[in-house]
């Protein structure tokens, strides 16, 4: 999961927690630990896009910089629905095993 998540280079906080996980010792972070801080990169991408689409609108930011920036979070939220779906997927693979 990790491994999939560093692929995306481009977002900076996801591959940053990504690299982080995988510089630590092995046991050092959780796997829920790890979540916890993509999502919180996730967010935090998203809330700045939106601060700089705002900042744009009243003519305080460059177009080429909102456009990056809500790319930037286009990409974390399409980041998110796949680390959803692959979650999901996990999921539903484990209730159908027969115990």
């Amino acid at each position: 999961m990790i491994s999939a998540i560093s692929g995306i280079g481009s977002v900076t906080s996801t591959t940053g927690v990504a690299a982080k996980a995988a510089a630590a010792p092995t046991g050092a972070m959780s796997f829920g630990q790890v979540l916890a801080d993509v999502a919180t990169g996730a967010v935090n991408t998203m809330k700045a896009g939106e601060a700089t689409a705002i900042s744009g609108i009243t003519g305080n930011t460059s177009v080429q910089k909102v456009v990056e920036s809500v790319m930037q979070a286009e990409q974390a939220l399409q980041t998110a629905i796949a680390v959803r779906d692959k979650m999901v997927s996990a999921y539903q693979e484990i209730s159908r095993m027969a115990i």
